[in-house]
């Protein structure tokens, strides 16, 4: 089934962060910004104000009139990017496991731990029990991880692609990014429209399981989403520096 396209319309805040996330480094003149922001009808002082937000929600930090991100978002700059072209290694039919040690857990504490799976690409399989194919290269996991979990590696008995299809809606993602390419494809002229489908696009790169391919239905488009978005962001960041200068 052909899905539809639908892209959500982008506030100054979503401008502001999707310009520095595409950014490198990820630093910006407050003019810039301003200067993007205009591309989709927002008023110089609706972006300045959402600038002055960003800083005080500790999203970014403010010298001398440029802004940049701050750390917490440097890391999901780097998610990002890594989302464009995965650190994978040959799979070996062994699967990441990490299941929560306590019983009970605050509220925030859930919440974190959640936030940290969802970033390594693991999937829930019951509450506290996390896993995925073990393809991925791994530095250090982070500390709300090794905090709360035990970590353990191990091998399904069942039909691992079955397991793969329960924890993933694989058909959902590979509907949108089979909407996204032909977007792509259709290379829009107007550029807060390519700005927007660039911001799509990435969104929908971060939730890619980034599965080995044994485990992926046929002609899965993913590899083909990341080679037709590189010539379309190469010309987008073209076109937005020439904008912004």
């Amino acid at each position: 089934m052909k899905e539809t396209l639908s892209l959500r319309p982008l506030t100054a805040r979503s401008v502001v962060l999707s310009t520095l996330l595409g950014h490198h480094p990820p630093a910006l003149p407050a003019r810039a910004l301003v200067r993007v922001g205009a591309l989709f009808g927002t008023a110089e002082g609706t972006v300045r104000t959402a600038l002055t937000r960003m800083v005080a929600a500790g999203d970014l930090e403010q010298r001398d009139g440029t802004y940049r991100l701050t750390e917490r978002l440097l890391a999901r700059q780097a998610r990002q990017d890594d989302s464009r072209a995965p650190h994978t290694r040959p799979w070996d039919g062994t699967w990441e496991i990490a299941v929560v040690r306590a019983e009970r857990r605050p509220a925030p504490d859930r919440a974190a731990l959640r936030q940290a799976m969802t970033a390594l690409r693991l999937a829930e399989l019951r509450e506290g029990c996390w896993l995925r194919p073990a393809n991925l290269v791994r530095a250090d996991r982070p500390a709300v991880v090794a905090g709360q979990c035990t970590l353990l590696t191990g091998v399904p008995e069942e039909d691992p692609s079955a397991l793969a299809a329960a924890l993933w809606d694989l058909a959902g993602w590979a509907r949108r990014a089979r909407a996204l390419e032909a977007a792509l494809a259709d290379r829009p002229g107007d550029l807060a429209e390519r700005f927007t489908v660039s911001a799509a696009v990435l969104r929908h790169l971060l939730s890619d399981p980034v599965l080995p391919p044994p485990l992926l239905p046929a002609d899965w488009p993913g590899e083909r989403l990341r080679s037709r978005y590189e010539d379309f962001d190469r010309d987008l960041r073209a076109l937005l520096l020439r904008h912004i200068a």
